[in-house]
């Protein structure tokens, strides 16, 4: 009985939701490697540093320069690498980015638009499938309930895969896919060697993305390890909660350009090279908010970067005017492992650590609910992360293909027994 019920379950929610999967899985395998293609193809559009240099700008000069490219328009923050040859990311939010050269501030390009116009079109429909304005919520809606329906799926299919009577011959007939099988007996070799060899990767992805989606199921993350959730929007909130989980998240950080190191005031050694470093009093960037904040960027950064000397990248986010801290991140993963990230909050008007945030000083909550965030994508393990995540994704379209199939044979079938047990009344009634 209980096995009757798991499998109309499992039928129902995959006849229901199974376009919708179809669409979040087919993108979830185009964002796999948003991450690293977007950056090689920034790369690859970018016009070439100097070559040579060994006196690099510091950062509050690049903000000057890059909100003057830019129209006047500050960035929202800027980004370097450990290396200081490489090119410096000043990110605008939704407009764009800007590449500078280290060296001489010259911009080197706004990236690759395709790859971002490619990789956007994919999160859309990712998340909401493609919808604008009032659809977008609906839409959203769909995909969220969807998305849910899979992890039923999933769940149940880890029972059903079990044959009703367990020998080892039974079990080894599903769990490798054997040859010269057609049709139906195909389809079902097929969705019950890919289910189960995917089952628990997708538990992890499919869960991760109904707490990025639901409210209340990222309330349970922080019950679950005894903590009161955050209220919405408030500083409890997980590292990198902000981007979205498609299979991929935001680039911010990804390639930018030399390490920030020095003491902001005065000269800084940087790898073997030398960083112009602005004086103690902060560049006036928009608004003229050196009236208010006394630390430059450089000397925050100064101030953050032996916090976690063995960064790969640190992003500074340019304050607003009054702001009483400048925050600045540290990272030595590939950007979506938030195990590998710290915070720091300099306070604008000393130059002090106002606030310090590794990950492990986090509560057990906030930790849960970060790797969580960028288990959806897989990047939290990395690019082996990414790869598994990508494969089972992929493996997902075939499970909801086979699946489909079998149950429009079992339709067929039942349609036509009943057409079978139709024609014999029929033709009683005319006797």
């Amino acid at each position: 009985m209980l096995r009757t019920i798991l499998f109309w379950t499992h039928l129902v929610a995959g006849v229901l939701a199974g376009i919708l999967i179809v669409v979040m899985s087919v993108t979830g395998v185009a964002l796999t490697y948003e991450r690293q293609m977007t950056h090689w193809a920034d790369m690859r559009s970018l016009d070439p540093v100097d070559a040579g240099a060994t006196t690099f700008l510091g950062t509050d000069s690049l903000v000057v320069l890059a909100t003057t490219a830019h129209g006047g328009t500050a960035p929202g923050s800027i980004t370097r690498t450990a290396d200081p040859t490489a090119p410096v990311l000043a990110a605008f939010g939704r407009d764009g980015v800007l590449y500078l050269d280290p060296a001489s501030g010259r911009v080197l390009g706004a990236g690759s638009t395709a790859a971002r116009d490619f990789f956007g079109a994919m999160e859309e429909w990712h998340r909401w499938l493609a919808g604008k304005g009032e659809n977008r919520t609906l839409f959203k809606s769909a995909n969220d309930a969807a998305n849910l329906l899979f992890l039923l799926i999933v769940l149940t299919g880890m029972v059903l895969w079990l044959p009703k009577t367990i020998t080892w011959v039974r079990v080894r007939a599903v769990l490798w896919f054997r040859s010269g099988l057609r049709g139906k007996a195909r389809d079902f070799n097929w969705h019950n060697v890919l289910g189960i060899w995917s089952a628990l990767p997708l538990i992890a992805i499919v869960a991760s993305g109904a707490v990025i989606s639901y409210p209340w199921a990222s309330d349970l993350v922080y019950k679950a390890v005894g903590e009161t959730p955050p209220p919405r929007g408030g500083p409890g909130g997980p590292p990198g909660a902000g981007a979205q989980a498609g299979a991929g998240g935001g680039q911010a950080g990804q390639g930018a350009g030399g390490a920030a190191q020095g003491a902001g005031q005065g000269e800084g050694r940087v790898a073997g090279g030398r960083m112009a470093g602005a004086a103690g009093a902060a560049a006036t960037v928009s608004g003229g908010d050196s009236a208010t904040r006394h630390t430059s960027l450089d000397a925050a950064i100064a101030t953050a970067q032996p916090l976690m000397a063995d960064y790969l990248s640190i992003t500074v986010q340019v304050p607003k005017p009054g702001a009483k801290t400048i925050g600045v991140t540290l990272d030595r993963g590939t950007g979506g492992q938030p195990q590998h990230r710290a915070t720091v909050q300099v306070a604008s008007a000393t130059g002090a650590v106002a606030r310090f945030e590794p990950f492990d000083s986090l509560t057990a909550g906030r930790q849960a609910r970060g790797i969580l965030r960028f288990t959806h994508t897989g990047e939290v393990l990395g690019v082996f992360g990414q790869t598994i995540a990508g494969l089972v994704t992929l493996a997902s379209v075939v499970l909801v293909v086979t699946g489909m199939m079998l149950a429009i044979r079992r339709a067929a079938r039942a349609l036509a027994r009943r057409g079978s047990e139709r024609e014999p009344s029929v033709a009683g009634a005319t006797n």
